[in-house]
């Protein structure tokens, strides 16, 4: 099993801005890679372009996403045009392409990140969490649906108890889940990986009693700080579904409580007739 850093490396291909990339099968969920792990696949390859070029920008600020279809592990390319290059940031498109398919679209905006910088201003503090022996481990294995979920074994993702409710028929109703991620390997979280980590906890759908992963339509992700080592906190809630589509928020704080990532996803669910878990246990105490 390949680390992140292997996992997502990238070489130049014949073209110009064209670069091989080999999906790994480590980083899948269902058979299918994770949106976050290929988002970061692609920012490697801005960020090598971008390196080509003669900018000095090395991070990712800004990375937005839309998912066409969904490639599978093995060799793939992304394609990388510049748009610009100024002092402060550089800005790219890219897409990704298997078999000459194309499975993403995707905008970065890429600069330079100052180590240990503090807020201005903020109104984010980290997800309250009971105590780390209280915290569960995601399993590789989906304990309901039994889909396989091999990135579990790549993280180590803790999750809340208080939103696990759905494991055992009673699902809170709350559309959340917070909770601690890192590497297995023990390496630590970089700009790159932070763009995995936005989209590597379960769907929140499943705490309102909906199972099963649901496909990413689009993502967009803004990277605010070099997290410090140690592992990362998350929040991950719901804030509308209708209409067949739902948007997840996530949030992510570093060891040192600084907000490292937000990002806002649109994704697709298949959601169980009637309303959600929880609504019904709520009016029922109403009247």
């Amino acid at each position: 099993m390949a680390g992140f850093a292997t996992a997502t490396a990238v070489t130049p291909a014949a073209e110009d801005g064209a670069y091989s990339v080999d999906l790994d099968a480590a980083w899948t969920i269902g058979g299918k890679p994770n949106g976050g792990y290929l988002l970061a696949a692609m920012a490697k390859a801005a960020l090598a372009e971008a390196a080509a070029s003669g900018s000095p920008h090395v991070h990712p600020l800004t990375a937005a996403a839309s998912y066409v279809g969904a490639p599978d592990p093995g060799p793939a390319e992304v394609h990388v045009e510049l748009l610009r290059t100024g002092r402060t940031v550089t800005q790219a498109r890219a897409r990704m392409l298997q078999n000459g398919r194309t499975c993403i679209e995707a905008s970065f905006t890429l600069g330079t990140l100052t180590d240990g910088s503090e807020p201005w201003w903020g109104v984010n503090p980290p997800a309250p969490l009971p105590a780390p022996e209280h915290l569960m481990r995601i399993p590789s294995l989906e304990p309901v649906s039994g889909l396989a979920l091999p990135v579990m074994d790549e993280v180590v993702l803790e999750l809340d108890p208080a939103g696990l409710g759905f494991a055992v028929g009673a699902p809170a109703g709350a559309g959340e889940f917070g909770g601690r991620v890192a590497f297995a390997d023990g390496h630590a979280a970089d700009p790159v990986s932070l763009l995995f980590f936005a989209d590597v906890l379960p769907p929140v759908t499943m705490d309102l009693g909906a199972f099963g992963w649901v496909p990413t339509l689009q993502l967009t992700v803004y990277v605010r700080a070099v997290p410090s080592p140690g592992p990362l906190t998350v929040r991950h809630h719901a804030r509308l579904i209708e209409g067949g589509l739902m948007d997840e928020v996530c949030e992510i704080w570093d060891a040192a409580g600084r907000l490292v990532a937000q990002s806002t996803q649109l994704a697709s669910p298949r959601l169980p007739d009637g309303p959600p878990a929880g609504q019904v246990a709520q009016e029922a105490a109403e009247r």
